[in-house]
């Protein structure tokens, strides 16, 4: 099938170098020494996890008691793991990743909402990231999670096979409309559109959105990807059937492989509710299970146009290897690599220098609705083991670096 989708063909002329995440000089090149201690310091607070506790805690009664500290989130966490409070303050950040041959998805970071009013707004701004991205091959992708334009209290009686009630009815039929608007103008704008993975309990009612819109706008070229959580254990056979599904139909299957995001709240919910534990048993089956899903995705790229979502760095590694062998370029459009802003550079900018095709998910919106996902990302790097320790390093290495490089 013909491939006409945007992509960041034209990257640094170094292609199929070989991939060092150790190399600090490319991760960090396009940071000033002082916005590199300054990160320095905010990782090695974040590596204290008693301490992250205790921010958050305090965090969350200032914001409630609207005390006046929202200077201080937006200097440091904010401007760590966010674009800006809208697209046009996105635009420096942007314009940074273009410089290293980076893409941007702009995501559109609202959590908690639960009104139709605020399912409309949300709709109209991811409608604004897919416009943005249709002026420029340097934001690759759209990104949305369901949750964003539904309630999750509807998602969840919809899975269960509840018997909805009209005013239910009408209220999913203005979801089903709202998650096609979104895909529709994706595929008439040229913009690839990931739908993000949520909790297992919503899960297979997003799977069924997704896969009717792929089945819409996926036969000539891939727009919507689906995203599937490795962690867990039914993910890798929904992956073939829905590889197969897609081959019966003959449209192009989006993937987005992660890890995982729910840990602890899918265990403790299969615990109290008494059903069987959707986790793989442990993580090393969940790399296995990661890894192997790759290969897949490689083998079945005349079906499959996949993105990995993941900050592992072994995974990384082993997929490009696996393009390696079976003769990929690491500019083919149907494979991407993304990380989340401010973290994890020295796989982003390795990569990108390499020639691979790479893209930073670039959150924003207003600093008071965006701390859910701000909490999210400090619990995420205090909860994955080393990862705060390993990104503090890693700044620790770069600043001996350019140091010995200026007495030198």
């Amino acid at each position: 099938m013909p491939e006409t989708v945007q992509g960041l063909t034209d990257v640094n002329p170094n292609a199929a170098r070989p991939v060092s995440f150790e190399d600090t000089s490319i991760a960090f090149s396009s940071q000033s020494d002082f916005k590199l201690r300054k990160t320095y310091w905010l990782f090695a607070l974040m590596n204290k996890g008693w301490l992250v506790n205790l921010g958050t805690f305090f965090i969350k009664i200032a914001l409630r008691l609207n005390l006046p500290i929202k200077f201080l989130i937006k200097n440091t966490i904010f401007e760590q793991f966010c674009g800006g409070e809208s697209i046009q303050d996105c635009e420096r950040t942007i314009g940074h990743l273009h410089d290293v041959h980076v893409g941007t998805i702009l995501d559109y970071s609202v959590e908690g909402e639960e009104t139709e009013k605020s399912f409309d707004e949300t709709t109209l701004e991811i409608l604004r990231t897919i416009e943005r991205a249709s002026e420029s091959k340097d934001i690759p992708f759209s990104v949305f999670k369901v949750t964003g334009v539904a309630s999750t209290a509807l998602l969840e009686a919809v899975q269960i096979g509840d018997s909805l009630n009209k005013a239910q009815k009408a209220e999913f039929d203005r979801v089903m409309q709202r998650v096609d608007t979104l895909c529709r103008r994706a595929y008439e704008r040229n913009v690839r559109i990931f739908i993000d993975a949520e909790e297992s309990w919503i899960q297979d009612t997003i799977d069924t959105l997704a896969y009717e819109m792929m089945d819409r706008y996926n036969h000539e070229r891939p727009v919507v990807y689906n995203t599937y959580q490795m962690y867990r254990w039914e993910s890798f056979d929904h992956l073939r059937r829905d590889t197969a599904e897609a081959q019966a139909k003959g449209y192009y299957l989006g993937v987005k492989l992660v890890r995982g995001a729910y840990l602890e709240k899918e265990r403790l919910r299969a615990h109290e509710e008494e059903y069987q534990d959707p986790i793989q048993p442990t993580k090393e089956d969940t790399d296995l299970a990661f890894n192997g899903a790759i290969d897949f995705c490689l083998e079945h790229r005349d079906t499959i146009s996949v993105c990995l979502g993941t900050h592992n760095e072994d995974s990384c590694q082993y997929c490009i290897q696996q393009m390696k062998r079976l003769g990929i370029e690491p500019n083919d459009s149907h494979i991407y690599f993304a990380q989340l802003l401010g973290m994890s550079d020295n796989i982003s900018y390795n990569l990108a220098n390499a020639g691979y095709n790479v893209a930073k998910y670039v959150p924003y919106g207003p600093v008071d609705t965006v701390m859910p996902y701000l909490f999210r990302r400090a619990d995420e790097n205090k909860s994955i083991a080393g990862q705060s320790s390993r990104e503090f390093n890693l700044i620790s290495d770069e600043l001996k670096r350019r140091k010995n490089c200026r007495s030198k």
